[in-house]
């Protein structure tokens, strides 16, 4: 059965390749486009698997960057070599603008939080619900960190051979659950144990969603000190604890 997942947290293309290249600490001016190609590229094929819903406006920026690194690759005859570079400004002017606005929104969203505690709401007996942030940022890790690490679980699972498709169609609220008693249960709980070498690509994926609803909805948070390394998921009331003492 096809399906389609709807979620706010993945912000669109330009919000990808400003994490990556926030990764690799440069400056926005200077995108090393063959790294981060190849980078975007991993990410997208994991938001494929998740037949996320927005997947076509990510394809199409991958392949501007495909483009982009093809055109820097491959010799061309003299009258061609600049061609490269109006794609390669627009794209980051693009990023550049995104960054604009985004920075404007944390400030804004920054703010209103300082207001708030300076005028607290009056509480009502049928507050409005609260809706989940426009931006999933986790303990010190990212959303995008989180579909980095599901991407090192998936090529993990493919190196072994599956012995028959399995459909599971376990509902999300069932992974919900077992993830939340685990973490209640140890503490913390490592993002990669969730998932065993044996487990249904279609389970992998209700249980990766399972873990981006709980952190959307303020019920767990998650630590990772340094890239790459395990991300850990814990309650969103130990988050402070667990995060690494200052050198």
């Amino acid at each position: 059965m096809e399906f389609k997942v709807s979620l706010d947290v993945f912000t669109g293309p330009l919000d990808l390749l400003l994490y990556l290249v926030k990764k690799h600490e440069v400056n926005v001016m200077e995108v090393p486009i063959a790294v981060i190609a190849k980078e975007f590229c991993d990410h997208l094929a994991v938001l494929e698997e998740l037949s996320i819903e927005q997947v076509g406006e990510f394809v199409e920026l991958a392949s501007v960057l495909l483009e982009i690194k093809a055109r820097a690759l491959v010799p061309r005859p003299e009258e061609q070599e600049e061609a490269v570079e109006p794609i390669r400004e627009d794209l980051v002017q693009r990023l550049l603008e995104y960054k604009q606005y985004r920075d404007a929104a944390a400030l804004l969203e920054d703010r209103a939080r300082q207001w708030e505690l300076r005028f607290p709401r009056i509480h009502s007996e049928d507050p409005a619900p609260r809706s989940g942030p426009a931006e999933v940022t986790i303990g010190d890790a990212h959303v995008w960190d989180l579909v980095g690490a599901l991407g090192r679980v998936l090529a993990k699972r493919e190196k072994r051979r599956p012995r028959q498709i399995v459909h599971d169609d376990t509902p999300i609220e069932t992974h919900i659950d077992r993830i939340e008693r685990l973490v209640a249960e140890q503490g913390r709980v490592a993002f990669s144990m969730l998932f065993d070498n044996d487990m249904p690509r279609s389970r992998v994926v209700g249980i990766f969603l399972a873990t981006l609803e709980l952190v959307r909805r303020g019920r767990l948070a998650t630590c990772q000190e340094d890239l790459f390394d395990e991300i850990w998921l814990l309650p969103r009331a130990a988050e402070a604890a667990a995060s690494p003492a200052p050198a």
